[in-house]
């Protein structure tokens, strides 16, 4: 019973959180140290495309990569109806995913899987939040460890800088 208020507790203050968020987020700023993550509220970045394809009405594929502004781990109001259309075809149809959160390559390493942790965790709660089985959901987090891109810039950066869904 006290797992179950724990739980139940969490998400009720993941949900208070969520509310309150704010949508201001800083500029890159080039900062190669550790950085202090102010935000501990719910959210995610944006994703590439068009999030949901449709064909004839029936959901064809759906966006699994997203993204996050510099030292962030809040969802983007764009990003929260892509994660509800997630949330529905896992509550229809269940079946184990795995969250894997990522960060760019500026701060220290345990810096950035600490971050990647925090942007897995934030898509994972608001998933639970819709409905879906926690149980079903697994979150990891490899920091700088896997980039997609290999450059030091800005456009090289923004897309390391994300939760992948699998």
């Amino acid at each position: 019973m006290n797992v179950f208020k724990t739980g139940l507790g969490l998400v009720v203050l993941s949900a208070v959180l969520a509310g309150c968020s704010s949508t201001s987020t800083p500029a890159d700023t080039g900062n190669t140290g550790p950085v202090e993550d102010t935000n501990t509220s719910v959210d995610v970045g944006t994703t590439t495309g068009g999030g949901i394809v449709e064909d004839e009405d029936e959901v064809v594929a759906l966006e699994t990569i997203f993204y996050f502004d510099f030292d962030q781990s809040t969802i983007k109001p764009e990003v929260r109806a892509l994660l509800t259309a997630h949330a529905a075809k896992l509550k229809a149809s269940p079946r184990s995913i795995r969250l894997e959160g990522h960060a760019d390559e500026r701060g220290t390493r345990e810096y950035n899987i600490a971050l990647g942790e925090r942007r897995a965790n934030a898509v994972r709660d608001f998933l639970i939040l819709q409905g879906v089985d926690a149980s079903l959901i697994e979150t990891i987090s490899y920091g700088e460890e896997k980039p997609v891109a290999l450059g030091h810039d800005d456009q090289a950066w923004s897309l390391n800088r994300r939760v992948e869904l699998k």
